[in-house]
C-alpha cells in the first residue's frame, strides 16, 4: 500500500478574526476547528500517519485537547513550526516517518475538505507527482496599482484559479524542492511555487467551493451552514 502523510499547518494567530481564541481554537457545532479538520485525514483509509504543525506554545494544548481528546490515532507527531510558513511545512515534512511516499499539505483552518475530494487529489498526486486544488474563480479579476488606485489590466478570468489545499507531492520531490529553495533563498506564499521554481509542473484538481479557509467572522457562519447541510 501506498504510504501517504498528511501535515496539517495549524499557526494561525487569528488577528483578522478579532478574537483572543486562535481561529485554529475556535468550535464549529461544539468541535474545535482544527479537530473537524485532522479528522478528515484521520478517517481516510489511504492515509497512513498525520503530522500537526503549530506554534511551540500550542504544542501540548493540541496533543492533550485535540489529539488525544478526539482519539485520533493516526496523528504521530505534533511539531512546532517555524518562522513563516514554508519554514513550518519543512518541519513538518522532516517529522514524516521514512517509509512516506507523498505528502498532502493542508491548512489547519480548512475543515470542510471532503473524502470524495482527497481521493481525487491522492489518485493525480501519484500520477504526476505534484498537485493543488483549486476552483476558478467567479468574479472579474483586476490588477491594480496599489499606491494610486488605478486599474493596470483584467486578466482573462478563464485563466485565474483560486488555490485551495491540500497541496500534495512526492515526498522526495518536495524535499528537493525545498532544499533547492533554501539554497537560493526563495520566499513563497505556498508549497506549489517552490515546486514550480524547481522546474516541476503542477497539475491541478477540480476542488470544492465548499472548502473554505476559517479566517473571519463571517467564514464562521458560512461554515456553520456547510456543516448543518452536510448532516
Amino acid at each position: 500500500m501506498t504510504k501517504i502523510a498528511a501535515i496539517i499547518v495549524a499557526g494561525g494567530s487569528g488577528k483578522r478574526m478579532g478574537t483572543a481564541i486562535k481561529k485554529q481554537f475556535i468550535k464549529l457545532q461544539d468541535k474545535e476547528v482544527l479537530a473537524h479538520t485532522i479528522e478528515a485525514f484521520n478517517a481516510l483509509e489511504e492515509i497512513s500517519e498525520v503530522i500537526v504543525v503549530t506554534g511551540e506554545e500550542d504544542i501540548h494544548k493540541v496533543q492533550t485537547e485535540i489529539v488525544e481528546a478526539y482519539h485520533f490515532n493516526k496523528v504521530s507527531k505534533v511539531v512546532a513550526g517555524g518562522k513563516e510558513r514554508q519554514d513550518s511545512v519543512y518541519n513538518g515534512l522532516m517529522a514524516t516517518s521514512e517509509e512516506i511516499e507523498y505528502v498532502m499539505i493542508h491548512d489547519g483552518a480548512r475543515p470542510f475538505i471532503s473524502k470524495e475530494l482527497l481521493k481525487r487529489a491522492i489518485e493525480k498526486t501519484i500520477e504526476c507527482k505534484a498537485t493543488i486544488i483549486a476552483v476558478p474563480v467567479k468574479d472579474t479579476i483586476k490588477v491594480v496599482e496599489p499606491k494610486v488606485g488605478i486599474v493596470e489590466r483584467t486578466p482573462e478570468r478563464e485563466k485565474l484559479w483560486a488555490v485551495q489545499t491540500p497541496q500534495s507531492f512526492e515526498k522526495k520531490l518536495l524535499i528537493e524542492a525545498y532544499e533547492d529553495a533554501q539554497q537560493k533563498g526563495l520566499q513563497v506564499t505556498d508549497d506549489s511555487m517552490i515546486v514550480e521554481a524547481y522546474g516541476n509542473r503542477v497539475h491541478v484538481v477540480l476542488g470544492d467551493y465548499t472548502n473554505i479557509k476559517i479566517t473571519t467572522p463571517e467564514d464562521l457562519v458560512i461554515g456553520e451552514s456547510i456543516l448543518s447541510n452536510k448532516q
